[in-house]
This record gives C-alpha cells, sequence and structure tokens, in this order.
C-alpha cells in the first residue's frame, strides 16, 4: 500500500523529521476534542503553536479530534471554532478551509486509520485481541492488589489461525492490540530535555476498537504523520503518551516529529484550575470583558518568557520573540489580578474603534443604547482609562445616558452649599443663552470665567459642575464630558442641580 496516503507527491519522505533539516518546512497543529468549550489551557496551547508557527514562516493546522462519538458534537465544534477566531488564532488548513492533507476532522479519515492498522497487522506488529471487557477489568483489579503493572497480559498475543477462526466463529469482536517489545524509548523533548521510557511497563495496548475506530495514541501518530507535523507542541499531561507514539512511528516507518510538551496551568495555591474557583473557558473570559489580545499576552506568559521580562506586548510583538527556549518546564499560576492589569493596559492602548466594537454588547446589555458609533466611542474613549474589564464601561457612561443615572452621596452633598450653587448658577446662565455645539474649549473657558467671576477654584470650582452633570465627583474631563453631553443637556442638567 501507499505510506504516504493524502500526501501529493504520494511519497512518506521526509515526513516528521527532526527540526533543522535542511529545506523541511515548520508544521504544527491544534488538535481540540469538541466535547465542550475551550478551556483556556487549550487555548495556551493553541497560542504555542500559532505563535511558533508565525515566527518561523510556518503553518498551523486546525485538526477536530472527534472520534469520541458519545461526547464530540457538532455545536461543541462550531463554539471552539468560534474562540479561537476570537483570540485571533487563524489556521492555515483546518476542516473549514480544507488543505492538502485533508480531511481535518478524524470521524473523516477512518478508512485511512483501518489502512494502517491493516500494514500493522499484516507485518505482524499488531494483532486481534478477542478478550472481554469484564476479564481485563479483573485482570486489572488482582494486578493492582498483587501490586503488580496493570498491563495486558498478552492472552491473544499468539493465538493460534484456529484459535482465532473460533472466536470469530463465536461472534466475537476483537480490538487490534500493538506488539510491543521490552526496550527502552528515549526522546528529546524540546522543553523538559531527555525523557526515557520504559517500553516494558506499557504491555501490548490497543490501538483500534472493536468498532473500527482508532485509539487516541493511534489516530495521532497517522495524522500527524500524514499530515507532515514537524513539531508537536502540547500540554504535559501527554507525555506519558509519547512512548506509544514513539513506538507506532517506529513501526509504521515514520520519522517522529519534535516534541515540546509545556507545563500545565495551576490556580494561585497550586491546585489544578478549577472552574469553582473563576472563569476557565475562553467564551467565560470573552464574557467577563476581556479583550483577546489582553487574553493571548497573559496566556503567552504562562510559562513563557521574553527577552528582557516584559510583560505587556502586542501580538506583533510576541510573534517577534516566541521562542521554544524560554519555555520553561515549571507550572504556571493563573492569577486573575494579573489579568486584570493586563487588560486595563490592553483596553488603554488598542484601538479605540476595537475597544467600543468590544464594548457595545456590555453597554447594550446594561440598557445604555447609543446609535450614533462616533458618539459611542467618544463615550468608551474617556472611560477607558478607568477600567480593567470592558464589563466596567457601563458603570463610567451611564451619566450620558438620560434616566440611567443619579446623583451619588458625596455628589449630592457637594451641591449642597451656597459657593457651589453659587457657580452652578453663574455658569448656567452663561451657556443657556449661547447656540450651536458646545466644544469642549469654549465649555472650560465658561467655566474658568465663573471662577474668576466668583473668586473659586480647584476643586471648590470643578467638583459642584462635575457633581451637576455627572452625579458623580470623579471621572473624565469634565470639558470633553460636556462637549459629549451638547450644550441642551448641559443647560438641562445645572438646572436640575439648581433644583436640588
Amino acid at each position: 500500500m501507499n505510506l504516504a496516503a493524502g500526501h501529493p507527491n504520494g511519497t512518506a519522505a521526509g515526513v516528521g523529521r527532526p527540526s533543522g533539516d535542511a529545506g523541511r518546512p515548520v508544521r504544527v497543529r491544534f488538535a481540540p476534542s469538541p466535547t465542550g468549550h475551550l478551556h483556556v489551557g487549550g487555548a495556551r496551547t493553541a497560542l504555542f503553536n500559532w505563535l511558533f508557527a508565525k515566527h518561523e514562516g510556518g503553518a498551523f493546522v486546525l485538526r477536530v479530534e472527534d472520534t469520541d462519538v458519545a461526547r464530540s458534537t457538532v455545536d461543541s465544534e462550531a463554539a471552539v471554532l468560534e474562540d479561537l477566531r476570537w483570540l485571533g488564532l487563524d489556521w492555515d488548513e483546518g476542516p473549514d478551509r480544507g488543505g492538502p492533507y485533508g480531511p481535518y476532522r478524524q470521524s473523516e479519515r477512518l478508512g485511512t486509520y483501518r489502512e494502517q492498522a491493516d500494514r500493522l497487522l499484516s507485518s505482524g506488529l499488531a494483532y486481534p485481541c478477542y478478550c472481554a471487557d469484564e476479564e481485563l477489568e479483573e485482570k486489572r483489579r488482582s494486578a493492582m492488589e498483587e501490586g503488580r503493572d496493570p498491563r495486558y497480559d498478552g492472552k491473544c498475543r499468539n493465538l493460534s489461525v484456529a484459535e482465532r477462526a473460533a472466536c470469530e466463529a463465536a461472534g466475537l469482536q476483537p480490538v487490534l492490540r500493538f506488539r510491543t517489545e521490552a526496550r527502552d524509548v528515549e526522546v528529546r523533548d524540546l522543553v523538559r530535555g531527555e525523557v526515557r521510557f520504559a517500553a516494558a511497563m506499557l504491555g501490548d495496548f490497543v490501538i483500534m476498537r472493536s468498532d473500527g475506530r482508532p485509539t487516541y495514541n493511534f489516530a495521532v501518530v497517522v495524522d500527524d504523520a500524514l499530515m507532515r507535523i514537524s513539531h508537536v507542541i502540547r500540554a504535559e499531561e501527554h507525555l506519558s503518551n509519547t512512548m506509544r507514539q514513539v513506538l507506532l512511528y517506529e513501526a509504521l516507518g515514520f520519522d517522529a516529529p519534535r516534541f515540546a510538551h509545556v507545563s500545565l496551568i495551576v490556580d494561585r495555591d497550586r491546585s489544578k484550575l478549577s472552574k469553582r474557583r473563576g472563569a476557565t473557558s475562553v467564551s467565560e473570559f470573552r464574557d467577563a470583558g476581556y479583550l483577546p489580545g489582553a487574553l493571548v499576552n497573559y496566556l503567552a506568559l504562562l510559562g513563557w518568557s521574553p527577552p528582557g521580562d516584559r510583560e505587556l506586548l502586542a501580538r506583533g510583538e510576541l510573534v517577534e520573540a516566541f521562542d521554544l527556549e524560554r519555555v520553561s518546564p515549571a507550572a504556571a499560576a493563573f492569577d486573575e489580578d494579573k489579568l486584570d492589569w493586563v487588560n486595563a493596559h490592553h483596553i488603554r492602548e488598542e484601538p479605540a474603534a476595537l475597544v467600543a466594537r468590544l464594548a457595545r454588547p456590555f453597554a447594550e446589555t446594561a440598557g445604555l443604547l447609543e446609535e450614533d458609533e462616533a458618539r459611542f466611542e467618544a463615550m468608551v474613549e474617556l472611560a477607558r482609562p478607568r477600567v480593567s474589564r470592558l464589563s466596567d464601561i457601563p458603570g463610567e457612561i451611564d451619566f450620558f445616558f438620560d434616566g440611567a443615572w443619579d446623583y451619588e452621596e458625596e455628589a449630592a452633598n457637594a451641591l449642597g452649599d451656597k459657593t457651589s450653587r453659587s457657580v452652578v448658577l453663574a455658569l448656567l446662565e452663561r451657556l443657556a443663552d449661547g447656540e450651536g455645539a458646545l466644544a469642549a474649549a469654549d465649555f472650560k473657558g465658561a467655566l474658568s470665567g465663573v471662577g474668576m467671576e466668583e473668586g473659586v477654584r480647584g476643586k471648590d470650582l470643578y467638583i459642584p459642575v462635575r457633581a451637576a452633570l455627572t452625579g458623580r465627583t470623579h471621572g473624565p474631563g469634565i470639558g470633553e464630558v460636556a462637549e459629549l453631553l451638547g450644550r441642551e443637556r448641559v443647560v438641562q442638567r445645572l438646572s436640575r442641580a439648581l433644583e436640588m
């Protein structure tokens, strides 16, 4: 059979050759299982793959591992892809885009797995196993009770042709097991260095289930090889799978890719990151008011450090600086306070139009509807230096909307003395007779004139006016606020304050 099924040039030579081979393109993949929303751990793995591909000028492949029929859903796949798009992690090949090594859903590649499994079967490197699940579970339990490794005992390893025929005649549906040999396997991990495994501890493991579907380790080897994946960057929880996968690469005649197992993400107390302690999925962080650029920036810092120990980086800076040699094997602690700090920076620094677009759903949910996009963007521009999440913005701009706010206690108190009323009245008289738009500079000029006229300056001048216009004693520049409110609203609010 053709070892390079799906390869345009019809040859398997060079599949997954180690990094550094001349003329070898970098190809990495992210392969989620569509069984729920994208976890931040998975998002960090996708990000590291994406950054490495972009830095090296290689390809980022998206592959959907949906052979778990009971748990995989179309809706979950759509949700994961949407989360990746929101993060800005675009892929070069995938189930929605196609590519030269597709299809890119494992459920659509069952014939390929069967073909590769038949190669192992015909060469004697795999064999059918007819043992019942109940029998295997009982043997596993006995081995553990006796302190032995609970690996398969090889009962079906050397069945005769007649014995296999008898099992088939009895209607037994076999799994396919890979025949392992007692030897060590060494892997040079790009994050963890030399890792040695003892293959003897495995036993003969299953590569194809009785229903004709592949196990994870077999499918991922076939896919990575035939898709010419050069580097496998994944979480350390997959490190234990590497031994099985290396044996399969060798048995199938494929060169293994370079492996890089990145650390797990843990909570601040070093326990497993748990939903009970806060958000854990990308969609939850999106709904909480984080910018995609901020979440990407923060996730990149979990287990990787850029040169110069910088912490606030734009997407292009991350691509330029990313290097697997700076990825740490130590567990990375997720700190939501640190994420808030990073997010606040991105809210201040990213394009105003982008921040306004992402903030609009939060404002509309709060009942703050503003059809004029330019005016809404100007509101957000005033609010963004004061917030750490987009969800904070409605509380910073509600005073622009009549009926959506009231005087805070401190503001009401500030309007209660004689000097404050004199300032508000004098400003009202200056503005009420004016016509046309009220520019920030004109408002500030009028307020300055009131200060000179009343002999008032500093907070005694500005706080009563801010309290009258916004119901607060703190906020963005009062001239810019007045310009956005417009002359008519400013006059109305000054009059309302005097009525108090």
